[in-house]
């Protein structure tokens, strides 16, 4: 049978063969893969899918730089439209104890503790009660003899302590006082009194954590470094003394009568009759600018009956100039 025979023109490409570089065994080895045709606009390489870990990490960090971010505007804008504040029951330091309130507690009390009538033993521990901390003996020491009756007191300073919760108040009171005489009491002195008061606050209200303890109320000297009032100016002093004696004459009596006398532009109020003038004791005006300058008066006052009283006074002249072209230095404050 004849072989068949194939059209020349039909004839069936033949494929084409690489040169092995190892020679005469390469041309025998297995033919690899045909490279496929690239289409139109295909790109000449390929994308390899990504590990799963490596995508979770991306996502997970991610994430975690917009919650980090999300927060830290959150707290922001909080402390811009709330700002943090030290809870109330925190407190340090004296300038966060509620001193007024402590004042007001402490001088009641203070009061109340030493006010006591063996006549009405009751009624000292009801007033006592009013501001002692629930729990403490409302007798507070007093062993139910005598009598005795508080009626002013003047508060002073609050020293709180380092745990913010505690503090003492110092008080000083005037106490009458009373003897004994027969079947009833004879008035004895006034003297005043001065008591260091320790007080606590808690969650409702300032309350007093015990009895009071007495303190000794001493005069103390005037500091070394007291302010100097400058150096005297004698001729102005000596020109100036009749204006001075006019002001405070005018100043004892009345608004309208002191205002003639007072610098223009001034604003001066009168004893308003409380007192008379009695004399100018002694005048200084010290040295200064040429338009105003500082003075000092001692005064005499004279009261009801045969009573007179020496006060001091610090006073600012003002230098004014009249439309004669006269000048003049006037008072413009007092103090």
């Amino acid at each position: 049978m004849d072989a068949p025979q194939h059209d020349p023109a039909h004839r069936t490409p033949e494929r084409l063969k690489q040169r092995s570089p190892h020679g005469a065994h390469g041309a025998h080895a297995a033919p690899g893969p045909p490279r496929e045709v690239l289409e139109p606009g295909q790109t000449p390489w390929s994308t390899e899918p990504e590990s799963s870990f490596s995508t979770w990490a991306r996502r997970f960090f991610r994430g975690l730089v917009v919650v980090v971010l999300l927060l830290a505007a959150i707290s922001g804008i909080r402390s811009w439209i709330s700002p943090n504040k030290t809870p109330e029951t925190v407190v340090s330091g004296q300038s966060s104890f509620p001193s007024d309130e402590s004042r007001a507690v402490a001088t009641r009390y203070a009061v109340s503790y030493l006010t006591w009538d063996e006549g009405n033993p009751d009624a000292r521990p009801a007033q006592i009660g009013l501001d002692l901390a629930a729990g403490l003996d409302s007798r507070a020491g007093w062993n139910g003899r005598g009598k005795q009756t508080a009626d002013v007191a003047y508060p002073g300073q609050v020293t709180a302590d380092p745990n913010g919760l505690t503090a003492t108040v110092d008080v000083r009171v005037r106490v009458h006082t009373f003897t004994r005489q027969g079947r009833g009491w004879k008035t004895g002195p006034v003297v005043w009194e001065r008591v260091s008061v320790p007080v606590a606050r808690t969650s409702a209200r300032v309350v007093a954590s015990g009895p009071p303890t007495f303190v000794p109320d001493v005069r103390a000297p005037l500091p070394d470094n007291m302010p100097q009032a400058g150096a005297p100016d004698d001729d102005l002093t000596a020109a100036t003394q009749k204006d001075a004696e006019a002001f405070f004459g005018a100043y004892a009596e009345s608004d309208n009568k002191v205002s003639a006398v007072t610098a223009p532009g001034s604003t001066i109020r009168s004893l308003n009759g409380a007192v008379r003038f009695g004399e100018l004791k002694d005048w200084q005006v010290y040295t200064g600018n040429d338009d105003e300058r500082r003075a000092t008066a001692a005064v005499t006052w004279a009261g009801v009956g045969d009573t007179t009283l020496d006060q001091t006074y610090t006073l600012t002249l003002r230098r004014t100039v009249a439309t004669d072209g006269a000048e003049r230095w006037q008072v413009a404050a007092v103090g």
